[in-house]
């Protein structure tokens, strides 16, 4: 049967990282036209055929922020499937912990570079701000970042 040359859907595997500053994470925001909402994710990106998570991880933050990704440390894997633009996405999330080199960027005002050449701000936020409707994707991140082990991890 024929599906018009539509993409064949798949598990996409992504690696995104937490970076911490004064009860605040590192995060860019999304807008889904289809449901008229913004949302927020920590950076990171695609897992490449061959390439380990927290090489991605080091990979994607050169690319997207120009800075250096240490101190990598893997807090959990998430199972993530959820619509945005109109269509059924299925990822699995490994979810890092880490520090950025240069350590002026921490509360700076970021520009993240998109694959398309296109920017993008990124910014430090509340954690409390996702309690009080701004949404942090992928669902039950949240959760994660209230977990004992990372709870009150300043950076500077």
């Amino acid at each position: 049967m024929m599906t018009d040359n539509l993409p064949v859907p798949r598990v996409r595997p992504i690696a995104i990282c937490l970076f911490q500053w004064n009860d605040k994470i590192l995060v860019f925001e999304g807008f889904d036209s289809v449901k008229q909402s913004h949302y927020y994710r920590p950076l990171g990106g695609g897992i490449e055929f061959g390439e380990r998570a927290t090489d991605t991880i080091r990979r994607e933050i050169r690319e997207e922020i120009n800075q250096d990704a240490i101190d990598l440390n893997l807090l959990g894997v998430m199972e993530n499937i959820f619509d945005c633009e109109g269509r059924r996405g299925h990822e699995i999330v490994f979810v890092f912990d880490g520090h950025l080199r240069d350590e002026s960027v921490y509360g700076a005002h970021l520009t993240m570079r998109e694959p398309d050449s296109a920017t993008s701000p990124a910014s430090w936020r509340g954690i409390d701000s996702f309690h009080h409707g701004h949404q942090l994707v992928p669902e039950g991140l949240i959760e994660l970042l209230h977990r004992p082990s990372i709870q009150n991890t300043n950076r500077i």
